[in-house]
């Protein structure tokens, strides 16, 4: 009895720790946003190595999750996927500015999230891989 009710504890820490780093911060609606316009504000939050949040207050329903247009990072599964989500998690705090590409659109794979070319702290998060010694995924557009 005193086992099970240990790995019911352990359990229930390792979902309570672990569950608030599954859910995306990110709630902004991304509808609205159009080619051309600018997204300007911190990196909140990296989904994985080319999506992110940015936001221009401390609010997340101010967060919009991205989705880097200008480069395709390796899957998380990939080589090289964990450390571009890495690079990513770097950039947490930094100034971005992104301009749109295209919006929301499930069939761009955009998955809920504004397709954008961004820069942080100036340069474009390609350039950022690259400098990390991160490879381009092989996924296609």
């Amino acid at each position: 009895m005193k086992r099970r009710m240990i790995r019911l504890v352990l359990t229930a820490s390792i979902l309570a720790v672990a569950a608030p780093a599954l859910a995306d911060p990110c709630t902004a609606p991304v509808e609205s946003y159009k080619p051309g316009q600018r997204i300007t504000g911190l990196v909140r939050y990296a989904g994985d190595g080319d999506s992110l949040c940015v936001g221009p207050s401390s609010d997340p329903r101010s967060w919009v999750e991205i989705r880097e247009a200008q480069w395709f990072a390796p899957e998380l599964n990939e080589a090289d996927g964990r450390q571009a989500k890495a690079v990513m998690d770097g950039l947490v705090g930094r100034r971005a500015i992104c301009t749109v590409e295209r919006g929301h659109n499930r069939s761009t794979r955009s998955y809920d999230r504004v397709i954008a070319a961004c820069k942080v702290d100036g340069r474009p998060i390609g350039k950022i891989m690259a400098q990390a010694g991160i490879a381009q995924g092989g996924r296609g557009r």
